[in-house]
């Protein structure tokens, strides 16, 4: 939907085929049922905001979605449930992240020390290091502490890739971007409401006033370049007759459907550069990511969001309470960011974690969700396609080559840009 959105700001008109029966991809609402057969809005996965996320706000705002009534404002908190972590007040940084530091309950001066003498040697070498570093060599100075209740959780959220597998030059592009980036930029941002109202169903009704189309429950099956330049597209719904042609694509889809579309092409004389493309795309691996939304009459956090000591028998390192964000009390959503395992087992696991780490051992399971391709694993000297495919086909996606990990505002920025490449192109 930034794609379309971009695109029809250049003024070109505009027809988005969407393969599901929603708008939104991996950011969407689901239905549920409570225990108690009351129906809810879930999501398919709970994500969060930051305040440096700017195109991602810029959007909301552009489609008539008020951030400051649609996101709940936090300062950066990475506290469990018995109050130890890091918080950080709301102070210009990095005033904000010193103090923050200086008050973490529960960590020792040693901690402390550490942790601000790291910050501070990154910050000097501008945040950077050799590209095939990974979060874990790049925290070697950090104590175990540090480790376990700052940075893997911090790095799990943002890249969803565990520290030792994880790229430590991305990891400082976040942390340089929503530290430094201003007062604010580290502030969590939590929706409110379900992710479809949050920005894709608005986003549809923007771009139908401006003349666009929206067409869902279409996949396309296959791309046809026409010796004119431009293309067809091949569809089970798209019929035969008199197919419309179009200027211009762009694969606004996963990294395996646009592989799959742009491998169709490989084939086609003068278009052996589309075969590189989709062997880059499709070189990609995926982490998971599963949500468990529990429910029980009276629950409720003493933050709408807290850190969870995360281990292999307890999985989640995040817990959200729905209650405090959209109003739908008693519902939690647990999230196990680079989850490996069945979905009954993880369920288990995170019932009995909240049993015992919240003391809520009444949670009954309301509906797990588990994405298995949920974002590309974000590995140290990656290769990623780029956003040019072929003259007339751009990609835009999170995977697509660019600084960020899979976030949605690494997919806007994306989508953002398309519009500035396809005319380049």
């Amino acid at each position: 939907m930034a794609a379309a959105i971009a695109h029809a700001q250049a003024g070109r008109q505009v027809t988005v085929f969407e393969a599901a029966r929603t708008v939104g991809g991996r950011a969407r609402a689901v239905a549920g049922v409570l225990p108690d057969g009351t129906t809810a809005t879930l999501d398919n996965g709970q994500h969060i905001l930051i305040g440096a996320y700017a195109e991602s706000l810029r959007l909301m705002r552009l489609v008539g979605v008020d951030p400051a009534t649609a996101l709940l404002r936090l300062p950066l908190t990475l506290q469990f449930p018995d109050g130890q972590g890091l918080q950080l007040p709301d102070l210009p940084p990095p005033l904000d992240a010193l103090l923050g530091i200086v008050r973490a309950k529960g960590w020792g001066w040693p901690d402390k020390l550490a942790l601000l003498r790291t910050a501070t040697a990154w910050q000097l070498r501008g945040f950077r290091c050799a590209p095939h570093t990974s979060v874990a060599e790049l925290c070697a100075p950090l104590t175990p502490r540090l480790m376990a209740e700052f940075i893997d959780p911090l790095c799990v959220s943002a890249l969803n890739t565990p520290a030792h597998e994880a790229s430590g030059q991305v990891f400082l592009r976040v942390l340089q971007d929503s530290l430094f980036s201003g007062r604010g930029g580290s502030n969590l941002l939590l929706p409110r409401a379900d992710l479809g109202a949050l920005f894709p169903e608005a986003a549809v009704r923007w771009l139908l006033q401006q003349g666009g189309q929206v067409v869902t429950g279409q996949r396309i099956q296959r791309l046809l370049p026409l010796p004119s330049g431009r293309w067809q597209l091949a569809g089970a719904a798209l019929g035969a007759d008199e197919p419309e042609a179009f200027d211009h694509i762009t694969l606004a889809c996963p990294s395996w459907e646009a592989s799959r579309l742009v491998e169709g092409l490989a084939g086609t004389a003068g278009l052996a550069s589309a075969a590189r493309w989709s062997a880059t795309a499709s070189a990609l691996r995926f982490e998971a990511i599963t949500t468990v939304y529990a429910h029980t009459s009276g629950a409720r956090l003493p933050q709408p969001m807290l850190a969870l000591r995360n281990t292999a028998a307890h999985p989640a390192q995040f817990v959200f309470d729905r209650g405090q964000l959209d109003g739908q009390h008693g519902l939690l959503a647990f999230v196990v960011s680079a989850s490996d395992g069945d979905r009954a087992l993880i369920e288990q696991q995170v019932l009995q974690q909240a049993a015992v780490q919240l003391d809520m051992p009444g949670l009954r399971p309301v509906q797990t969700v588990v994405e298995k391709r949920a974002t590309f694993a974000c590995t140290p000297g990656l290769q990623r396609p780029a956003m040019q495919v072929l003259p007339g086909l751009t990609a835009c996606g999170d995977y697509v080559e660019g600084p960020y990990p899979a976030t949605l505002e690494g997919a806007v920025l994306s989508g953002t840009a398309v519009a500035a490449c396809a005319a380049a192109g």
